[in-house]
């Protein structure tokens, strides 16, 4: 099963300044990522670009070494390739969590994501925070990495901006909590990645329509869920990747 398309984008939104969301990607290791970072100009921003290079690289380090010990993480029931993203996840979490500790609050940097890399048939797919992923297939969406937010603990409209706001995320707690979960791919499928700034005002029913509505290519399939989410009051930075095998 090969990849026959691919789109991403990201964006500081219709009011930040500054952009702390981003995504990543290795064709050769089929690796792919989108991260929403937090701290603020100059502190968010760069923990992201430092967290995606990290993971990337330890992460191609491991999975062309099929004989290679996993310094940080084992479980038997994974394929090669969940051992080794989760090793590069928490690799790059350590680093992160131990130059917040040398720093004042105020300039401490956190941020979650979803990585997904292929093995043959199968996607494996590891999310921290409040970054989510969809998988498509045949009209019908189902959700493969589920937000791990406030949105359950907010009632009110009041509140509403504060709903997504991560329970858990790269360099925040000493243990960094995260999902890993494996699906098979099959041809016409589509994974979609994003972070809060396109989900958090966009529907399922609205998000399967995106991918199913004529357009050109996969980032007219992007650039219409960005629109809609600004359209509904989004205030955050956007970050959206499709892929479709």
């Amino acid at each position: 099963m090969r990849l026959k398309a691919y789109a991403a984008q990201t964006h500081h939104g219709p009011y930040l300044q500054i952009n702390e969301d981003a995504y990543d990607f290795d064709f050769d290791s089929e690796l792919y990522m989108v991260l929403d970072g937090f701290g603020g100009s100059g502190v968010g921003d760069r923990a992201v670009e430092k967290l995606k290079q990290e993971i990337r690289t330890f992460y191609t380090r491991l999975s062309d070494d099929p004989n290679a010990t996993m310094p940080l993480y084992y479980n038997p029931r994974n394929l090669l390739e969940g051992n080794a993203v989760i090793n590069a996840m928490l690799s790059a979490h350590q680093n992160l969590l131990a130059a917040n500790q040398e720093r004042a609050l105020n300039q401490r940097a956190g941020a979650s994501a979803v990585v997904a890399v292929r093995a043959d048939s199968l996607l494996v797919l590891a999310g921290v925070g409040n970054c989510c992923a969809w998988h498509f297939r045949r009209g019908r969406l189902s959700k493969i990495i589920a937000e791990e937010t406030f949105r359950y603990l907010a009632s009110d409209q009041f509140e509403y901006k504060f709903r997504t706001t991560p329970l858990t995320a790269f360099g925040m707690y000493p243990e960094l909590g995260y999902q890993l979960r494996e699906v098979r791919i099959a041809e016409g499928d589509k994974v979609v990645l994003l972070t809060d700034g396109v989900y958090a005002q966009v529907s399922e029913e609205e998000l399967a329509y995106a991918l199913t509505r004529p357009a050109d290519d996969a980032n007219e399939r992007i650039n219409s869920l960005l629109k809609l989410s600004n359209s509904r009051g989004n205030t955050d930075n956007q970050t959206a990747m499709i892929l479709e095998f």
